[in-house]
């Protein structure tokens, strides 16, 4: 299955182009902002480089969250708008599954991802599968949570959000990678069910509109 994923929920804007277990091209540029400036032609790049036309794509992949709000929204909107002028399913993948999956493919690993204000996004999987659901916790809770989840302290601890918890595990194995690997991405979408991506938000937005500012 030929997919095309899309990643823009955290440190930088980037995609694949999958086929199967062959990685036909992709594309990474760390930002913490542009990524709307930059994904469409990023993504037209990257078709380019591969000489492939957009029809070939069979799913449009794209990471749906945790992450930031308007990263994940740009991304969202680009895979949808493309999936539907392509009458292609797009499906959304977690961004802490992928992150796990490409840290642990075959073990238990904590995925974390910084939230601000001494918070973790964090889920905790083994071998990809999901032990926990998706949360967001303060820092003592998500440590209370790695002991819960695993006693024995043998786990890899993936994501941006590591470093928060890893002195609290020396012997835990650490992958602190910035953002998933949009490879990972686009093997999770090609396996996962072809339902509507939709936004996974852990937490209210920072942002207040001017219309609850004028309520308050």
């Amino acid at each position: 299955m030929i997919v095309l994923a899309i990643d823009t929920c955290l440190a930088a804007c980037q995609a694949a182009l999958v086929d199967g277990a062959r990685t036909i091209a992709q594309a990474r540029e760390p930002m913490m902002r542009g990524h709307q400036e930059r994904l469409a032609p990023m993504v037209r790049e990257l078709m380019e480089t591969a000489r492939a036309p957009f029809g070939v794509l069979e799913r449009i992949g794209v990471t749906v969250g945790p992450g930031s709000f308007t990263g994940l929204r740009v991304g969202l909107a680009f895979a949808k708008g493309l999936g539907l002028a392509l009458g292609r399913p797009c499906v959304g993948v977690g961004t802490l599954q992928a992150l796990a999956l490409d840290a642990e493919p075959r073990g238990p690993c904590a995925a974390l991802i910084d939230a601000g204000r001494g918070r973790v996004f964090v889920q905790m999987f083994d071998a990809g599968e999901a032990l926990t659901g998706p949360d967001i916790l303060s820092l003592g809770e998500a440590l209370a949570r790695l002991v819960e989840v695993f006693p024995l302290g043998d786990f890899t601890l993936a994501g941006p959000g590591a470093p928060l918890v890893a002195e609290a595990w020396p012997a835990a194995r650490r992958a602190a990678a910035e953002a998933p690997d949009p490879v990972v991405v686009a093997r999770l979408a090609a396996i996962g069910p072809a339902t509507p991506a939709t936004p996974l938000y852990l937490r209210p937005a920072d942002a207040i509109p001017k219309a609850q500012r004028a309520a308050c």
